[in-house]
């Protein structure tokens, strides 16, 4: 069946792809379908530090606060 999703061709160590195939295997997926869940997890993984970085930064910048109450006076 065609798709419209871009592909990917990747070269992996023959162990690791053992090990991809076993894992799918177990949780009765396929190994295509392994990968991307890893890579999906691991974009998050990526975005969520990206965020948490920026979070830090932000934190450091020293502004001034002002009370609720008084913003709305």
């Amino acid at each position: 069946m065609p798709t419209n999703k871009p592909r990917f061709n990747i070269t992996m160590e023959p162990e690791m792809a053992d090990h991809l195939n076993k894992l799918a295997k177990k949780r009765s997926i396929s190994a295509s379908k392994l990968v991307q869940e890893l890579v999906a997890d691991a974009l998050d993984r990526y975005e969520d530090m990206a965020l948490s970085e920026l979070a830090d930064e932000r934190e450091t910048v020293t502004q001034k606060v002002v009370a609720h109450d008084d913003v709305w006076k």
